[in-house]
């Protein structure tokens, strides 16, 4: 490793590897408004959960949510001790890379861009179909592709914004949906089903093995985006502290959320009626449990968040694509110029790109006159969900890779978070993604014959290999920018006030220090 501190770029194009986003203070409140936003509250409660129902046909889909959540705690553990130690804003595939190697972590990365990008664009669809049919409630009509396509043109404008307004307004929309979500939850709590209160939903009795597979499948999309924290640990203020905060609290908050919210509807619906009204009203039978007793106003307020929820986790998705690309042009693996910022400190071409690969997909669909709920929102929000749970496992190994060799002499950990709670993670979340892989038809409500449920979850394998062949290359053709692959930047506040570990410092051949990351923020165009 070359001398600490070295010299002050003054002049000229710093390094890749030094070039970072700007710190700007992000504070523990939006770091968990940006990850909350993504995992939608009232998306989950309001139509996740029924369209569990009604695609699984099983009751339990509040005691899937708890269960689900304790498998991300113990992933979480590995997960934020990673944050610690590698403050990068490509999370998983800084992890993957320190863990596993270079080659792993190019893939990762492409199937990180995949998902991300497949759950944000899929979003467009479900606030163009709800906004749609929020107004035709009005006697207004408005093409979807039309509300969809100014979704997309404010979502493109605060992508190009400093990263706080995004977070600000996050928090607000946030705070509103939390309160109509658990003001739904309270009235549906008050009011079960025959005047009893039961706990059918919760309950472990007549539950097969295979009906708690597919509930989890379902159950763990409602999750994704809880992870995203480390995304924004360059931008973070103490990123040590506040990213692994930020990261346990809303997995938590949306365990209890989730659950409370689902079981008082199951309550309120009735334990043998709920599965039916699902499959009859979907998205509809929060409202229609609730309408008796709250009006029309808190009806409409209701319909209103839903779109909200989903403006919010489009904005949040579209900001962790953003800086997935960053992380990748920054270090070589994608084009360099993915890796600039602006005067905003806003990854701009990463922001542009994922913004024009969401246009494209918007045109494309308004032109063919394709179902956007069913094809654009359903199915990309599965894939989405299905390429986070394919990293997260990975991440798991990778973790149990990290602290069982590359960190074992020069920064241990303790057992449990460097073994037991990764190797249960990664086993628990291995089994998960095979139960999803072999109902995938069911997941989408397709024949089981169909292409598509082989297709969809195959182009990850794909776009895996794409970036093997690319790691490949860049090792034969261009070794600096294969050395460069997953340092990230060096922060010191985010390594520690002694600077980073010389464990996986030396492991992936970083140079530099928070001083010279610095410099590089001057850096523009």
């Amino acid at each position: 490793m070359s001398a600490p501190f070295p010299a002050p770029v003054q002049r000229g194009r710093p390094s890749n590897v030094l070039a970072s986003l700007e710190r700007t203070g992000l504070g523990l409140g939006r770091l968990i408004a940006a990850a909350f936003a993504a995992v939608a509250p009232a998306t989950v409660v309001f139509g996740g959960a029924t369209g569990g129902w009604a695609v699984t046909g099983v009751i339990q889909m509040p005691l899937a949510y708890v269960a689900v959540a304790a498998v991300l705690a113990l992933f979480s553990v590995g997960y934020v001790a990673m944050s610690r130690r590698i403050v990068n804003a490509g999370a998983f595939y800084s992890y993957i890379t320190a863990g596993l190697g270079r080659i792993p972590g190019v893939a990762a990365a492409m199937a990180a861009l995949e998902g991300y990008n497949a759950m944000q664009i899929g979003l467009y669809g479900g606030i163009g179909a709800g906004l749609h049919l929020f107004l035709a409630t009005h006697h207004i009509d408005v093409a979807w592709w039309l509300l969809a396509g100014g979704a997309w043109v404010l979502v493109a404008i605060l992508g190009l914004l400093r990263v706080e307004l995004s977070g600000w307004i996050l928090a607000f929309l946030l705070a509103c949906e939390l309160v109509v979500v658990l003001v739904f939850a309270v009235v549906h709590a008050a009011h079960p089903a025959g005047g009893v209160t039961t706990f059918d939903s919760l309950s472990w009795s007549g539950l097969s093995f295979a009906g708690f597979g597919i509930l989890s499948c379902t159950a763990i999309a409602g999750f994704v985006g809880f992870e995203s924290a480390p995304v924004y640990s360059e931008e973070a203020r103490n990123a040590r502290r506040t990213v692994p905060r930020a990261v346990y609290i809303t997995l938590v908050v949306a365990m209890l959320v989730y659950a409370f919210g689902s079981w008082a509807m199951a309550d309120a619906a009735g334990p043998d009626k709920v599965i039916a009204l699902a499959k009859d009203n979907t998205s509809e039978l929060p409202f229609i449990l609730a309408q008796p007793y709250l009006g029309q106003a808190w009806m409409d307020a209701g319909h209103l968040l839903y779109c909200t929820s989903l403006f919010a986790a489009l904005l949040s998705f579209h900001n962790t694509s953003a800086r997935y690309a960053f992380a990748l042009g920054r270090e070589g693996v994608l084009p360099r110029w993915l890796g600039r910022f602006n005067r905003a400190n806003a990854p701009v071409w990463g922001s542009l790109t994922q913004t024009m690969l969401a246009g494209a997909v918007l045109v494309l669909f308004a032109v063919q006159g394709w179902d956007p709920f069913l094809i654009l929102f359903f199915c990309g929000t599965v894939l989405g969900g299905f390429g986070v749970l394919l990293l997260m496992t990975v991440t798991s190994g990778a973790v149990l890779r990290y602290f069982g060799t590359v960190t074992r002499r020069h920064s241990p950990v303790g057992i449990w978070t460097g073994t037991i709670a990764p190797g249960l993670a990664l086993v628990l979340l291995t089994g998960i993604s095979v139960l999803t892989v072999q109902h995938f038809d069911e997941l989408l409500g397709m024949p089981a014959t169909s292409v598509w449920r082989y297709a969809l979850p195959a182009s990850f394998v794909v776009v895996a290999l794409l970036g093997v062949a690319r790691a490949l290359y860049l090792r034969a053709a261009r070794p600096d920018a294969y050395a460069a692959i997953g340092k990230g930047s060096p922060d010191a506040e985010g390594f520690g006030p002694s600077g980073p570990p010389p464990g996986p410092v030396d492991t992936l051949g970083l140079e530099g220090s928070a001083r010279a990351g610095q410099t590089a923020r001057g850096w523009r165009r």
